[in-house]
């Protein structure tokens, strides 16, 4: 083989490389939201705790987008009639309130 043929192969077999796709990296994977962690529901029983329980799943809900906001908002200030009743001392007030709110917003 001459010294020209042999220039010529090894250009082109280095073209011939040049045009296999090489292993790139990897396109970066959508960051996933990070999950709402909601705080550890009020114990107990009494108005207070049903109460707060109930507000806890409204901002879970808000905050995830199972409820909207405005909708969030109405039903919050609901039950914060509902714990001033309760904090009143007024406790079957309190939970008919609380009862009559969940019912306005379809919860259980």
């Amino acid at each position: 083989m001459s010294r020209v043929s042999l220039i010529v192969v090894l250009v082109t077999a280095g073209l011939v490389g040049a045009c296999k796709p090489t292993a790139s990296t990897p396109p970066a994977a959508a960051v996933a939201a990070a999950p709402v962690v909601a705080a550890p529901f009020p114990q107990g029983s009494g108005c207070g705790p049903a109460i707060a329980r109930t507000q806890a799943v409204v901002d879970s809900d808000v905050a995830t987008g199972n409820l909207n906001a405005p909708v969030g908002e109405r039903f919050s200030t609901d039950l914060r009639n509902a714990a001033t009743a309760c904090q009143g001392g007024r406790d079957r007030e309190a939970l008919g309130l609380l009862a009559a709110a969940k019912a306005r917003y379809g919860y259980p």
